[in-house]
């Protein structure tokens, strides 16, 4: 397949970091194993896939203004003591090398002040459809809101590992939660995410939040029936608990919809075409024998050659 593919590289670093042992280090001692293990993954990814373009999207802000404005709750549990993320030191000393390494190869990066790196998928996946099919690999599973049929965009979820990637297209989404197969902002909306500190709607599970979309599509369709007064389509005691979490109904929104229209020159000056070899050959080399980057590096190199 080719066409674009968009990385969820905070969701691929972690993955390396916690897949990779910490004993994988440079000669000096200092881990390197979230550098190799990224590496390696978009090797792999771009053998398998062979995408003409590629970006790695990055986390500018990983708890925009906005969203905190909107809903306070929003990732609460993952600032540190110093206001920061949690992010273990062993793996925040390895990410500027990790954009080093991609700025001397070639791969495009991207990130926006005050933007999550969804919101930087979201505006490229829109915009990269008009042009051909998009891939976005992740672990995240709110950006299975993007998958969209007619560009296509799929998201390749990385939860069974990197050579298991499961490809999440709207038929996929529609199997797996029983919602139409864009839904799934909504429908996370409604049941609610722990591990983003949403706390969903008292009393909706998986599946009413699921029959909720179904019936009428979307929050804004639900918040519609409500106000028209009318009891059909709600499952039973769906109507009250929805009426007593309008507050929060309005505010998720804001919060789980990922942004698709950035206005940035980040996003407007990007070359995001492969490289078939590498930008500064010389500091790649000198970053590789440093760092022991050495065989992740040339099976990436290799792979771009092809």
């Amino acid at each position: 397949m080719s066409g674009l593919m968009l990385l969820d590289t905070p969701s691929l670093y972690f993955r390396a970091f916690f897949g990779v042992p910490e004993s994988v280090t440079a000669p000096d001692g200092t881990p390197v194993n979230a550098v190799r293990g990224l590496i390696d993954m978009i090797a792999r990814l771009v053998q398998d896939r062979s995408p003409d373009r590629l970006v790695c999207c990055m986390d500018a802000d990983w708890r925009p203004a906005f969203r905190v404005a909107a809903l306070p709750s929003y990732k609460a549990h993952r600032v540190a003591a110093d206001g920061g993320d949690q992010t273990p030191d062993a793996l925040e000393a390895q990410l500027p090398l990790i954009d080093e390494v991609l700025d001397a190869v070639g791969l495009a990066r991207a990130g926006v002040p005050g933007y999550e790196a969804d919101d930087v998928i979201g505006t490229l996946a829109v915009r990269g459809a008009a042009e051909g099919p998009v891939d976005i690999v992740t672990g995240d599973r709110d950006l299975f809101q993007l998958v969209d049929d007619r560009g296509p965009v799929a998201v390749l979820y990385t939860a069974r590992g990197i050579r298991n990637l499961q490809v999440m297209g709207e038929k996929e989404v529609a199997a797996k939660y029983g919602i139409p197969g864009r839904g799934y902002g909504d429908y996370a909306t409604l049941r609610g995410d722990p591990s983003d500190g949403l706390p969903g709607v008292p009393g909706v599970g998986d599946k009413t939040a699921a029959a909720l979309v179904t019936r009428f599509g979307s929050v804004e369709g639900i918040l519609a029936a409500l106000d028209a007064g009318t009891d059909a389509g709600f499952p039973a005691g769906a109507r009250r608990r929805l009426e007593a979490a309008r507050e929060y109904l309005a505010a998720a929104e804001t919060v789980v919809r990922v942004v698709t229209d950035i206005d940035a020159p980040e996003l407007a000056e990007l070359d995001d075409r492969l490289p078939a070899g590498p930008r500064d050959a010389e500091r790649l080399v000198e970053l590789a024998d440093r760092w022991n980057l050495g065989s992740p590096v040339n099976r990436l190199l290799n792979a771009l050659s092809r």
